[in-house]
């Protein structure tokens, strides 16, 4: 059976939607559109925390965005590579849920993992599409949502589209403390890029210096995967 979400978004790791989008899936939610987040992984490399704990703050953070679905792909952590198989899960995953739009990290991002994320994601979304297409462990009917756009985690670049989440911000401030293990420094625990303090205050910024550019508070950048198609000029004034 089919569920039709308007967006779904996928991370290589629980946590990379929040940092990059979890914004845009907050407003969407609020909007009333149906959203959803795919983990291709468990993120189970991680120097801090457990796959349990990571589970729990994932779900919670979902919970806090107003998230609908959260799915969990089980592909090995900081094995991600463009692999037949490892396209065929997505593909999966697009024609079950026939999502109008679909998000993942920017190709460039530093971390490998998120650059495999996004050429997966790419090649999954053309595939989806293809009548011929057959996945062995999928019989879903070929489905290619409208677009694909990629959003940042580690980075930044020039967008030509930005969506303003601040009225939704809080929400993702709260979605992204639920990572405790992550973005918290905690007595005996490794010290990472991320918990050092300067992480999180590096993506609000980022979300800031977004927003100041479209006359916003905060705002997400996002670039499309192809040229968008649009038949009135107002759709983005």
């Amino acid at each position: 059976m089919t569920e039709d979400f308007t967006v779904l978004a996928f991370g290589a790791h629980p946590d990379d939607v929040e940092i990059g989008a979890g914004g845009i899936l907050a407003l969407h939610a609020e909007l009333g559109y149906k959203v959803g987040i795919c983990d291709l992984t468990e993120a189970e490399m991680s120097s801090n925390g457990t796959v349990e704990t990571r589970r729990q703050e994932a779900q919670r953070a979902a919970d806090i965005l107003g998230v609908q679905a959260r799915f969990q792909l089980h592909l090995q952590d900081r094995g991600l590579r463009l692999e037949r198989f490892m396209i065929d899960r997505v593909v999966g995953i697009l024609r079950e849920t026939r999502p109008r739009i679909i998000l993942a990290p920017h190709p460039s991002d530093r971390h490998p993992d998120h650059g495999w994320c996004a050429q997966i994601v790419r090649e999954a979304w053309f595939s989806a599409g293809l009548r011929k297409y057959q996945p062995a462990d999928s019989h879903a009917e070929p489905y290619r949502p409208q677009q694909l756009y990629y959003y940042f985690i580690n980075d930044t670049h020039s967008v030509p589209l930005a969506v303003d989440v601040s009225s939704v911000y809080g929400r993702k401030r709260e979605a992204l403390l639920a990572y405790a293990t992550q973005f918290q420094r905690q007595s005996g625990k490794a010290e990472t890029p991320l918990n050092n303090g300067i992480f999180l205050n590096a993506v609000e910024g980022r979300d800031a210096m977004f927003g100041q550019q479209i006359n916003a508070r905060f705002a997400e950048g996002l670039l499309p995967a192809q040229l968008l198609a649009i038949q009135d000029l107002t759709t983005f004034a």
